[in-house]
């Protein structure tokens, strides 16, 4: 395994690139041009294929986000975006939201390589972590650690979970 880094308007990352040819870029907030190529593949996944109204997809927690996006190489000079998350800090602890895979990479692991890297970094801090699980991803995650907490709900006209992460040593495999 080979450490790359990566700049982003933080500071320079150091990132895992693996034998299996791809790499997660981190970014905060909503300048860089990272924070673009997330939001084109949440466009893609939350507005053309869901329906989400576009007003409420990008919001105001973008600015104070922590968003990862996984790039596959899918040629030797070329990386693709194809997938993409985002955890935030709340009252109740650790928000992970916005996970999103193009169609065509789904249900071949890069959501869990992303879920794997997000959780990495947000488990040291100590804090509950939780996230919205649209009801078609609730396998997902339960599979993943986590466990679904009270009733359904609707957000963006999807029904939801709450879920809340339990497996602590998911994280550390």
């Amino acid at each position: 395994m080979e450490i790359i880094y990566i700049c982003t308007n933080l500071k320079i990352i150091p990132t895992m690139k693996n034998e299996k040819n791809y790499l997660i870029v981190k970014t905060f907030g909503n300048k860089s041009a990272d924070f673009v190529k997330c939001l084109l593949i949440r466009r893609k996944v939350f507005i053309e294929e869901q329906s989400i109204d576009e007003n409420i997809e990008a919001d105001e927690h973008d600015a104070h986000s922590y968003h990862y996006m996984l790039l596959l190489d899918t040629s030797k000079e070329k990386q693709t975006p194809i997938g993409t998350a985002r955890w935030r800090n709340t009252d109740k602890g650790i928000k992970l939201e916005r996970f999103a895979v193009l169609k065509e990479y789904r249900n071949k692991g890069y959501g869990t390589i992303i879920l794997d890297t997000i959780l990495k970094d947000v488990l040291p801090l100590n804090k509950p972590i939780y996230l919205h699980a649209q009801d078609s991803a609730v396998q997902f995650y339960l599979k993943n650690g986590f466990t679904i907490e009270g009733s359904n709900f609707l957000e963006a006209n999807l029904k939801h979970y709450k879920m809340n992460y339990s497996n602590k040593e998911k994280a550390g495999k």
